[in-house]
């Protein structure tokens, strides 16, 4: 039995440090990066300009940003519907 992999297939910038996301499976959730950003890393730093959050891309199916800093679809939706099942829901 061949599994689909879950990809990113829109998204949009809801805030200074948030965005909606849809799945390939056609869940959808809010995601808010504001843990990420207090990481504070090379990577994450420039995240915290909200303008330049809002440069989010989807490269391969994954959540992206102009610096290299990429986040896979996957680990997104399994981290978003076990922290918050309200959220990912089918649209």
């Amino acid at each position: 039995m061949q599994t689909s992999m879950i990809k990113l297939v829109r998204l949009a910038a809801v805030g200074d440090d948030a965005l909606q996301l849809v799945f390939s499976d056609g869940a959808a959730a809010f995601w808010s990066a504001a843990d990420l950003i207090a990481r504070d890393t090379v990577m994450t730093r420039p995240l915290s300009d909200p303008d330049y959050f809002a440069r989010a891309i989807i490269e391969g199916g994954a959540l992206a940003w102009p610096n290299g800093f990429e986040l896979s679809a996957d680990s997104l939706h399994r981290r978003l519907s076990l922290t918050d099942e309200q959220a990912l829901s089918a649209t």
